[in-house]
């Protein structure tokens, strides 16, 4: 294998290419540490050494000061990565990483992203946008209903605590008779029993 080309990037890196091909990023200090030079050859040692522990040991760095500054999905991570010069392996390797340790979760950057959103825009336009940053539409789909449906819960139970209110009903001061009788009043009412077990905690079986 032979260093065909270096080219500085930055004032701190410079683009490797090796046998004509790009090979990685490198920082100019980790140049000279390994002695590449154009025209040069580079042994299978340093190459590996590189490819599987300098450059992994970065990305995955690299990943945790991006996650730092905001969320990202894995395929938004990967990309970014990549844009920084990162073999693929290495981008995966990195993504796997921060994954593993719960700081890179799909499923919550959806939740949150369609919690932030459902005022201002439609199903539609969340789905493609988050089609967009690499979410499936199955995840989109289950996420969604998750929502809607703590939405519609919560909106019950604010009902429940309307009527209460309406009727003067206080569960701490009732006694078990006349707790029992509102239970029923709101049951034929069409309130679902779990909600009326939470509001008025009452231990109904």
């Amino acid at each position: 294998m032979v260093v065909t080309k270096i080219t500085e990037i930055s004032k701190a890196k410079v683009k490797i290419m090796i046998d004509e091909e790009f090979a990685f990023v490198l920082y100019k200090g980790e140049l000279r540490s390994y002695h590449l030079c154009e025209g040069e050859e580079i042994t299978e040692n340093v190459y590996e050494e590189i490819l599987q522990t300098v450059l992994p040991k970065r990305a995955k760095l690299r990943a945790m000061h991006l996650l730092k500054a905001r969320p990202y999905t894995e395929k938004l991570l990967y990309g970014k990565l990549l844009e920084g010069g990162y073999p693929e392996a290495v981008c995966a390797e990195a993504v796997a990483y921060v994954k593993s340790f719960g700081y890179l979760n799909d499923r919550q950057y959806t939740l949150d992203y369609i919690d932030c959103y459902k005022m201002s825009k439609s199903s539609a336009q969340m789905k493609n946008t988050l089609l967009g940053k690499g979410i499936s539409k199955e995840l989109f789909e289950e996420c969604l209903s998750e929502i809607t449906e703590k939405e519609e819960r919560d909106l019950e139970e604010e009902q429940i605590i309307a009527l209460m209110k309406k009727k003067r009903f206080n569960p701490s001061e009732a006694d078990f008779q006349e707790k029992q009788k509102f239970c029923a009043f709101l049951y034929r009412k069409g309130f679902q029993i779990d909600k009326i077990r939470t509001v008025l905690s009452l231990d109904i079986t």
